[in-house]
């Protein structure tokens, strides 16, 4: 099993000011909770944390925020994913300056459809643009959002071009199938999910871990998980789900907005309530249901 990334990184959630700046003491202090939960790391700026919502400057001052508060460079996943390619090769150069050589990255997103020469090539000048071996680079899965995902030609081509600087795949596309034929097809990588019900059946194939959302309102409970898959309790597996099924609780929910929601009504902080346009927060029936669901789960959220 490639050892470059392995166990549970928290998809952070960012919090926001009223003007809805990037909240910095806020996201240090729930990222330094996931770790003192036991999280090996946290991830910044991927889909959970509306990401390509903040701009390059942004980005990058959070992960200096993170660092001058004593979080190591090897605690951390910085996302580089960006609409404009030189954008996402200052992140990562900016990132691996600091130390931080742990950095995820979505196929372009704005071209819809993008042929696996494309894809190949976006990459891969991002990696010629950062410009070191020291990179260590998660190709980032998830068609749902980029509507292009990483075909098993184009990893291939991509490994054949930077086999050093590439070393995992996240896939985020729900199908575990699809996720468990990354690791029999790419043995060299080390293969996350994103999909919390498929943690226990990846690791047991040998994958590495997983970098999710659910780890924000329950690090121990992922925690628990990621640690011995092979010996998930019922009471866990039926932890996780009821916590899952709170995303559905209503007809079509955002899946941020639900997790801020359901991260403000543990932490009792209502500073989580607050989104970053596009996004927005719920509705105030949504938020009452997805309080109530939060809340029904009842004693056994002392577990989380």
């Amino acid at each position: 099993m490639n050892p470059a990334i392995y166990g549970l990184w928290p998809a952070l959630l960012h919090p926001l000011t009223a003007d809805a700046s990037l909240d910095a003491a806020q996201a240090v202090a729930h990222a330094r909770a996931m770790l003192d939960a036991g999280c090996d790391g946290v991830t910044l700026f991927g889909t959970t944390g509306e990401g390509p919502a903040f701009s390059v400057s942004e980005r990058m001052a959070l992960l200096e925020a993170m660092l001058a508060a004593g979080i190591r460079p090897d605690q951390l996943v910085v996302t580089i994913s960006t609409v404009a390619l030189p954008e996402a090769v200052a992140l990562g150069r900016h990132a691996l300056a600091r130390g931080v050589q742990r950095q995820m990255l979505m196929p372009p997103f704005y071209f819809k459809q993008p042929r696996d020469a494309g894809i190949v090539q976006a990459v891969s000048s991002v990696v010629q643009g950062i410009g070191s071996e020291d990179l260590r680079l998660v190709l980032y899965h998830f068609p749902a959002i980029s509507t292009a995902g990483f075909s098993h030609a184009a990893i291939a081509e991509l490994l054949r071009l930077h086999l050093q600087e590439i070393v995992a795949v996240k896939d985020s596309s729900a199908d575990l199938p699809h996720t468990l034929g990354l690791v029999k097809a790419f043995p060299t990588l080390s293969v996350l999910v994103g999909a919390e019900p498929h943690i226990a059946p990846l690791m047991a194939a040998g994958g590495a871990g997983t970098i999710c959302g659910l780890a924000n309102v329950a690090p121990k409970l992922m925690c628990r998980i990621v640690s011995n898959p092979a010996a998930l309790s019922v009471d866990d597996a039926q932890l996780m789900m009821r916590l899952l099924a709170v995303h559905s609780v209503l007809p079509d929910l955002p899946f941020v907005p639900v997790y801020k929601t359901m991260l403000a009504e543990q932490s009792g902080n209502d500073d989580w309530l607050r989104a970053r346009a596009p996004l927005c927060m719920l509705e105030p029936r949504e938020a009452q249901a997805v309080r109530q669901a939060y809340r029904a789960i009842g004693d056994l959220l002392q577990a989380c």
